[in-house]
């Protein structure tokens, strides 16, 4: 191929620059113009501009491009992954909106639902990790242990668990280390305050059904604490699992044959999850049921004692700050509850032809009327 010559005979032409565009108006066309000016001016290797000052170039002269260019690139906003949302998660946003963090602007949910499946919640919180989020939020063990297998970096902050420990999801609660942190329902001594209450409401029940989830770590080491502080009491305890939604029915079943005199239900996910199926159940077969949340009595539960479940949430939404704010999960300690609840249902009481003394009524914290 013949080379360029100019017009003045043989001699070939020098190689045609390629010009750079100025933008349109103001400091970005004065830095177009600038470039194009530089460009003319700098020698020529092999037909190529000397890379290292055009980059030197573009770095310095970025700082000068308009406001409204640089402002196209918006802000990331941090995402806080929920699992199996449900009106109990309303007290968490609600605090971190009193932290400042407002849905769409400076905070975005990411929601995925379990249901307190086992299989189910591996997916979903697969999901969260990969989507990815900047914490992650759970309430009880099941989806905390879920969390905690899907991820050993993003931090989980757990709301409501049993024991983390015996569970595995912390090394102490002092100092739990690793990628989560939160809060337990546990307390010294709850459980058999449970039974006692329910005998001071119930007084001539000796046996209790106590509805439990085999899956859930944490109901297991509740059971085994209870076990041991039953005779105290004058109660057998008789356990019944239910860890499947094909599960009810039998269990159910197998309940009324051990004829209890009342039926204590603990926190775990995935029977909240079909409370109201409890709930009916217990009702229809005139059985008085003990509960762990104030909420199951508000849904025609009879009495509930344990650790006030909004206030847990709550508190969680102050570790979720903390942890956006750049503390390491693993160096806050795990909280325990400071606040509990009392609530009876006076209504369900009637249906139940129960007389709830007035010195126990006037112990509760909420009464349904």
């Amino acid at each position: 191929m013949m080379a360029a010559t100019s017009q003045h005979g043989g001699v070939p032409a020098r190689p045609t620059r390629r010009s750079v565009h100025p933008l349109q108006g103001g400091r970005g066309a004065r830095f177009g113009l600038a470039l194009c000016w530089r460009a003319s001016r700098w020698p020529f290797t092999s037909g190529e501009v000397r890379r290292r000052e055009f980059i030197a170039l573009l770095g310095g002269a970025a700082a000068t491009w308009p406001l409204s260019l640089r402002a196209q690139q918006p802000a990331r906003i941090p995402r806080i992954g929920i699992i199996d949302d449900a009106p109990m998660w309303h007290a968490f946003r609600q605090a971190l909106r009193g932290l400042g963090y407002v849905e769409g602007q400076n905070v975005a949910y990411e929601y995925r639902y379990g249901e307190g499946a086992p299989d189910r919640l591996a997916q979903v919180a697969a999901e969260l990790v990969r989507r990815p989020v900047d914490v992650i939020a759970t309430f009880g063990t099941p989806p905390t242990q879920a969390a905690k297998e899907a991820t050993a970096t993003i931090p989980i902050v757990m709301v409501g668990v049993g024991d983390p420990v015996r569970a595995g999801l912390v090394a102490s609660f002092a100092r739990p280390g690793g990628n989560i942190t939160g809060n337990t329902v546990l307390s010294p001594d709850l459980g058999p305050k449970r039974m006692q209450m329910l005998r001071e409401a119930v007084p001539n029940v000796s046996r209790v059904a106590f509805l439990i989830n085999p899956d859930n770590a944490s109901n297991v080491a509740t059971l085994a604490e209870m076990k041991i502080a039953a005779p105290a009491t004058g109660i057998v305890l008789i356990p019944v699992e239910v860890r499947g939604v094909g599960e009810f029915e039998p269990a159910f079943a197998a309940m009324l044959r051990e004829r209890p005199g009342a039926v204590m239900v603990t926190n775990d996910p995935f029977h909240q999850h079909h409370i109201g199926r409890i709930i009916e159940f217990l009702a229809r077969n005139r059985l008085p049921g003990m509960y762990q949340a104030k909420e199951n009595v508000f849904a025609g539960g009879l009495m509930a004692y344990g650790a006030s479940v909004p206030d847990l949430f709550r508190r969680a939404a102050g570790y979720v700050h903390r942890i956006l704010q750049g503390t390491k999960p693993g160096d806050l300690p795990v909280e325990l509850p400071t606040k509990f609840d009392l609530a009876v249902n006076l209504r369900t009481a009637k249906a139940l032809s129960l007389e709830l003394s007035p010195t126990f009524i006037a112990r509760a914290d909420e009464v349904i009327e």
